[in-house]
């Protein structure tokens, strides 16, 4: 086993002790000191640097039937994460190396090595790893490419254009040539954001008034991609504007993840008859086979400074919590990461 002398006996993680009903409460959440247990064989001890929290999360706290098992309560949290090897117990992983895995929601993680992905903190910080150069840039890069088939020339819009994945898809879109790139977002500093820093046409805040509208001024010419982070009214105006063989590609709906009722569906979409419109749903885990080709080219934009990026960073495994919450109000612009 390839260790450090000194191991960890116990680490904080974020236990869920009940199950959210409608917005996610303090008290259904617990953080609990836990013994921290040395890697058996083919596993690795990770000390985690950093860990993701995403909207899809509030999903997993749910016991209803989904596309992945819902957390267990009374059992340690699961998401995005990245840190050293402290500890190795695996052939091919030894103790300081960094490694890309699963288990975040707590500080220490005892990982089965065919889990971990080592990644070079040289070549890029580490926290891209669970932002632009991972889980949330890989759903960008597949959900516009593969899933709403872009071409060159298409006008794209992009709802939730500040978050972690819209801001990758419109820039993206922008690099493929796109003739005009559309953003929504929640506020008037993220809508300048999306213009000044990421290169939109346009954008516009939500907030302002009927988004129907507000997206027939920002593109009066219609939309032939749609990327949809957020559902409800963004989905029903996108629909509304949608030009002749248009695409949707349905990644998110983050306004209806606290409904304790069901969302009523959009109301035109009778109109997809009319303009041949397509929607489809996506999962990034259906597409890891761009991994390698995604990476090359994102890596290279990163690089070249023609792709830009945020985040948003809050200090603490204690405040893991709080971020989460941060994301569900829209508090982040880029990628939310907890950094321990």
């Amino acid at each position: 086993m390839s260790e450090t002398p000194q191991l960890p006996s116990t680490g904080r993680e974020w236990h869920l002790v009940s199950r959210p009903v409608g917005v996610p409460q303090p008290s259904d959440f617990a953080l609990v000191e836990a013994e921290v247990r040395r890697p058996g064989p083919g596993e690795v001890l990770v000390r985690n640097a950093y860990v993701s929290v995403d909207p899809y999360m509030r999903g997993r706290m749910s016991a209803a039937k989904s596309y992945v098992a819902p957390f267990e309560l009374g059992k340690t949290m699961q998401g995005g994460a990245v840190g050293e090897v402290i500890a190795s117990n695996a052939e091919g992983i030894e103790a300081g190396d960094h490694v890309l895995h699963f288990l975040g929601w707590r500080e220490y993680a005892v990982v089965d090595a065919k889990q971990a992905v080592k990644v070079d903190p040289e070549a890029a910080p580490l926290s891209t790893y669970l932002g632009v150069l991972g889980m949330t840039g890989l759903t960008a890069y597949a959900g516009l490419l593969r899933t709403a088939s872009f071409k060159e020339g298409d006008s794209v819009f992009v709802s939730g254009a500040a978050g972690a994945v819209g801001s990758q898809v419109g820039q993206i879109a922008r690099l493929k040539g796109a003739s005009r790139v559309i953003g929504s977002a929640g506020s008037d500093e993220k809508v300048k954001l999306l213009v000044e820093e990421y290169g939109f046409d346009a954008a516009f805040n939500y907030k302002n008034g009927p988004v129907s509208q507000q997206l027939r001024e920002a593109a009066p010419d219609g939309v032939d991609v749609y990327f949809d982070n957020v559902g409800g009214d963004h989905l029903e105006a996108a629909i509304g504007s949608l030009n002749r063989d248009g695409r949707i590609a349905i990644c998110g709906m983050i306004s209806v993840y606290n409904n304790t009722e069901p969302a009523p569906g959009p109301r035109n979409l009778a109109r997809l008859i009319q303009t041949r419109g397509r929607i489809q749903g996506f999962l990034v885990g259906d597409h890891y086979d761009l991994q390698p080709e995604f990476v090359q080219e994102v890596g290279g934009w990163i690089r070249s400074g023609e792709l830009k990026y945020a985040e948003t960073v809050v200090e603490g495994i204690e405040n893991n919590l709080e971020a989460f919450f941060g994301v569900l109000r829209g508090d982040n612009i880029g990628k939310m990461i907890v950094k321990l």
